[in-house]
């Protein structure tokens, strides 16, 4: 059963030296598949307030260099989310699953931006693309 409105998501991808950070997700939807930390967005919340607040909560880091990567609109197993993706750095702590996040997050892994593994989920996979072409706006569907 589809919603009947579009969710609204925020992701990150973390670059630094021509290298990614990319978590494992298990126990939802894209398991077994490379993501990035990211979630809804809370009512009242700004999109750039999710990303800070999910990558210190999924992998216990604080976040700098925050810029606007991407827009899109996507459809995946049933579910419609307008979804905003940022790029940004480390500014402190190491990137360890935390532990509400065991169930969610099998491997936390940085990859150089030229191999990277497969399969990448979906709308990750658009941010990498954003981030290496510079466009800005996608639309996916099943």
């Amino acid at each position: 059963m589809s919603d009947s409105r579009p969710k609204v998501g925020a992701g990150i991808v973390v670059v630094n030296n021509g290298k990614i950070l990319l978590a494992k997700r298990k126990g939802s939807h894209g398991a077994g598949m490379w993501g990035s930390a990211g979630g809804h967005v809370e009512f009242g919340e700004k999109p750039i307030d999710t990303v800070i607040r999910e990558a210190k909560e999924e992998l216990g880091i604080k976040l700098k260099d925050i810029e606007y990567l991407c827009t899109m609109s996507y459809v995946i197993e049933g579910k419609h989310y307008i979804d905003l993706g940022f790029k940004a750095k480390i500014r402190s702590g190491t990137p360890t699953i935390q532990p509400e996040e065991v169930n969610k997050i099998e491997e936390v892994k940085w990859f150089d931006l030229n191999k990277l593994p497969s399969p990448i989920f979906p709308p990750v996979k658009v941010y990498l693309k954003a981030l290496k072409t510079g466009q800005v706006y996608f639309e996916m569907g099943e």
